[in-house]
């Protein structure tokens, strides 16, 4: 089927911007649901309708009983259970190339801007945010909008699936009986309806069901595996920006006030010493000029009265 291709393909790119369970999880849809669909059940299926026969003659009423059987056949409802799953998958690629895209074009204008003159480079590189996303190797990093939309659609993966299994049940349930006793119109009493290959076709049915749960419980594991990695996160940082020299410790608060007080004094001595100094000073100063001013006995004359 050229539609599994398509999609094999578009899955493939999501591979390389996933997790190692995430990665582990695609391996799963791969092999043992899509590789399996396309093999085993729908050969096994292929003659359902055909071979689904009653014992009565009444027009109409083996085409109603293979109805109440089967409401959807089990190869298209499994058809229908992956293309839903994968489709939160296929949204997030699709959010993680435009955001491949939108940091591709700051990084063009960042190189236009390194080439124009530094103060209006430095000036101009504010409008812009620093691309967070792409790796210097290519890889994405999931981070930021990218784990949101992450952690959203495996929500989204983990909802569907659980949906489709309760689905599974109600609709025809996890095993299948070689009789199917059929009571509606236009039978005119009971009747026994026969499938064919009863055995085989439960088989395939808990092989599904088996692989359907593994892809449910990877990704609850890989939901619980991105949580407890953002507290670690979020913890670290807590940490990092708790000590800073803005707020020190209470020891090194105290280890700063008693250095600045001590330098305080060691000013205000400075400050002591050098008043003294021009006090001093200023004293000899004015005592010279005192003595100046003081007539000696050679500069005086005779007075005669």
């Amino acid at each position: 089927m050229a539609e599994w291709d398509v999609l094999g393909r578009l899955l493939d790119k999501v591979q390389s911007n996933s997790t190692v369970i995430g990665k582990v999880w695609l391996t799963v849809l791969f092999v043992f649901r899509i590789l399996v669909l396309r093999t085993g059940a729908e050969e096994v299926w292929g003659d359902e309708q055909s071979d689904f026969v009653c014992n009565t003659e009444q027009p109409g009423c083996e085409n109603v009983c293979y109805d109440r059987a089967f409401p959807i056949s089990h190869v298209r409802f499994w058809a229908l259970q992956i293309i839903a799953v994968a489709t939160p998958k296929l949204l997030y690629l699709g959010h993680v190339l435009h955001v491949i895209h939108i940091e591709k074009k700051v990084k063009e204008r960042m190189k236009k801007q390194a080439e124009l003159d530094s103060q209006v480079s430095l000036f101009l590189t504010k409008s812009y945010k620093v691309p967070k996303y792409t790796k210097s190797t290519g890889k994405i990093s999931i981070r930021g909008r990218l784990l949101r939309s992450y952690v959203f659609h495996l929500v989204a993966k983990i909802i569907l699936e659980v949906l489709f299994i309760v689905g599974q049940y109600y609709l025809y349930g996890f095993t299948l009986e070689a009789r199917y006793v059929c009571a509606t119109d236009p039978c005119p009493h009971k009747v026994d309806c026969f499938l064919s290959r009863p055995t085989e076709k439960s088989v395939i049915i808990w092989f599904m069901l088996v692989a359907t749960v593994v892809s449910l419980v990877l990704c609850v594991v890989e939901l619980l595996y991105l949580c407890v990695k953002a507290v670690k996160e979020c913890m670290a940082r807590r940490q990092h920006y708790t000590v800073t020299p803005v707020t020190p410790p209470f020891s090194e608060r105290k280890m700063f006030k008693s250095r600045d007080e001590a330098i305080q004094n060691c000013v205000n001595l400075e400050l002591e010493l050098q008043g003294q100094m021009v006090g001093l000073n200023g004293v000899k100063g004015g005592v010279s000029k005192v003595v100046k001013t003081v007539p000696s006995e050679s500069d005086m004359g005779e007075v005669h009265i």
